[in-house]
């Protein structure tokens, strides 16, 4: 059976809580949409016409060709998915031409584990693609208007490719993940009727 090819998106659940991913693909009738998805896409619409009119100083940068909602497929890395921008920075056929990934996101909160995760996945995903190296990239935190910077490591990068192998196992055997560690991040969660084990 060949792998399922996941969104980038769903190494970010994953972390976050794994049992979403499972019910995204082995139960993809069940997901509601809700406000808060509908307010973050919203969001992000925004914040593209804003980075327009933006220099790059936030992301440390002079100058470089920004990409605007990049669709990106590996079928090497079993993802697809969409960066909110890629800058290649000094330029393109420059010899030590490089990408920045950026990633918006409508929160005040440092980025955790899991958004490290993604933001990563696409490092490897645009390396791939466009054959230029990706040593960093930035989340733009919307209501702050800062960036924060992260390194891809060494260790970002294997903890994608395990992911990816891990949730494709699990879709493949149909087998429902164990509920996250903490029960906070259930109380608001869309899928919590389902989980009648946790909550």
């Amino acid at each position: 059976m060949t792998p399922t090819t996941i969104e980038v998106t769903d190494l970010k659940q994953w972390r976050y809580c794994p049992r979403i991913v499972w019910y995204r693909y082995c139960l993809p009738a069940v997901r509601p949409v809700t406000d808060l998805m509908e307010h973050g896409r919203e969001a992000h619409e925004r914040e593209e016409g804003r980075e327009e009119r933006r220099s790059l100083r936030p992301y440390g940068l002079k100058e470089g060709e920004r990409h605007f909602d990049v669709r990106i497929y590996s079928p090497e890395l079993g993802l697809r998915g969409r960066v909110d921008l890629a800058i290649i920075t000094p330029q393109r056929n420059h010899p030590q031409a490089e990408v920045v990934v950026v990633e918006y996101k409508d929160s005040e909160q440092r980025p955790g584990p899991h958004f490290k995760l993604q933001l990563t996945a696409y490092a490897l995903m645009l390396e791939a693609m466009w054959r230029l190296p990706v040593r960093s990239g930035w989340f733009y935190l919307i209501p702050l208007r800062r960036a924060e910077r992260i390194a891809i490591s060494p260790t970002l990068r294997r903890q994608v490719t395990e992911s990816v192998a891990t949730i494709q196992q699990a879709i493949s055997n149909e087998t429902m993940p164990a509920p996250p560690a903490t029960r906070r991040i259930c109380v608001d969660c869309e899928f919590r009727r389902f989980c009648n084990d946790v909550v």
